[in-house]
């Protein structure tokens, strides 16, 4: 594929992703190649590109002669994205801690997202994109790129999974990132990888709650 049209491909990828992610398609949508790009202003092939490979990374499904849909997500689903979660968090986390000037690290880039987390007094979506932020700046930290776009890549199928739901234990969240970042910022790989994995464990356990909840509580 030429460099032109790669690149429109690419951005095609990550416009659509960003509508999937962000509930604007929700599970169950079908894409169509004509609407899309209607609205992204692009022509068919680099659409047709940036599906396949949403296809590929596990943003959609193809169905055989029907075309490319936004799935859903069920707990099975949850509970491989998130076991790999597990494991990606808390690697990223210990290679953090022996980062050089961790703590530094830690009080101008984690301590800031975690006081804008303290902000979000009753917003949800803001909450949830500041938990990205929080946990997608310790995987760059990392120093592991491949590490970063996997968890990068997961990430945005749980936002999939929890589209449209409300959500709970804000206190208990708040409280283990400040015991990551008392870790990361102590220079202490351990703990902080198993902080860290702790704090994946008792996610899965929220997530679980919520599907069979319909008021989300944790």
């Amino acid at each position: 594929m030429p460099n032109d049209e790669r690149t429109l491909a690419q951005s095609a990828y990550t416009d659509i992703r960003a509508l999937i992610v962000g509930g604007e398609l929700p599970p169950g949508t079908k894409l169509i190649v004509r609407l899309l790009s209607e609205r992204l202003g692009l022509s068919a092939t680099p659409i047709k590109s940036a599906l396949a490979a949403l296809e590929r990374d596990g943003f959609l499904v193809a169905v055989p002669n029907r075309g490319f849909y936004v799935p859903q997500v069920g707990l099975q689903d949850l509970l491989e994205i998130y076991e790999l979660r597990e494991m990606l968090d808390g690697i990223a986390a210990r290679r953090a801690a022996r980062a050089p000037s961790a703590a530094e690290f830690v009080r101008t880039v984690l301590g800031p997202l975690l006081a804008r987390q303290r902000e979000c007094d009753g917003d949800l979506a803001g909450l949830r994109d500041l938990d990205v932020e929080f946990h997608r700046a310790i995987w760059r930290r990392s120093g592991n790129a491949r590490l970063a776009r996997v968890t990068e890549n997961l990430s945005g199928q749980l936002r999939l999974a929890w589209s449209g739901r409300t959500s709970g234990g804000i206190v208990r969240t708040l409280r283990e990132h400040e015991a990551i970042m008392a870790a990361i910022a102590a220079g202490d790989p351990v703990r902080a990888e198993r902080v860290s994995r702790a704090h994946v464990r008792h996610s899965v356990a929220a997530y679980e709650r919520a599907l069979v909840s319909p008021d989300g509580a944790r």
